[in-house]
């Protein structure tokens, strides 16, 4: 199964919303960088319920302790700014689904530096992006709908 990392993450709710998804997909999560709240924030805990003991969280101080973990050409970026549309991808299980903060997104010069493996679902232009939490969800059930479900009721 993949894995999903999320860098610099601000809002607590969101991350345990991602918490939750993991644990029902048999996902890894990786918070990269600076946490806008700490691990014990309870609104944390309490988006993600009891699944916190369900899933492998990675806590990485930046990118590079990231790579370290598992190596780039393993990455997709999801961003507005992607190249290729999310469900014109194959997925394997070996990929690191990797998302940027809610406020700002990646850096350009990260983008530029990943540029053959970003990301991008579509939306109308009436919105700036989606939630942080919700573009996670489709890109992870865009994966296992390409593994036919396999492992899942």
């Amino acid at each position: 199964m993949f894995q999903v990392a999320l860098l610099d993450p601000e809002i607590p709710q969101n991350t345990g919303n991602i918490v939750r998804l993991c644990a029902a997909c048999g996902a890894g999560l990786h918070l990269v960088g600076k946490l806008g709240y700490t691990l014990d924030d309870a609104k944390l805990k309490r988006a993600g319920l009891d699944y916190w003991r369900s899933v492998v969280v990675g806590v990485h101080r930046d990118l590079e302790s990231l790579a370290a973990a598992v190596p780039t050409d393993r990455w997709l970026l999801y961003s507005k700014k992607g190249k290729t549309r999310y469900d014109l991808i194959t997925y394997d299980d070996d990929h690191l689904l990797l998302f940027g903060p809610e406020s700002a997104g990646f850096s350009d010069q990260l983008l530029e530096a990943h540029r053959d493996r970003t990301v991008f679902i579509p939306i109308s232009d009436r919105v700036g992006s989606l939630n942080l939490a919700a573009a996670v969800h489709v890109a992870v059930y865009e994966g296992l709908r390409q593994k036919n479900f396999l492992n899942f009721a």
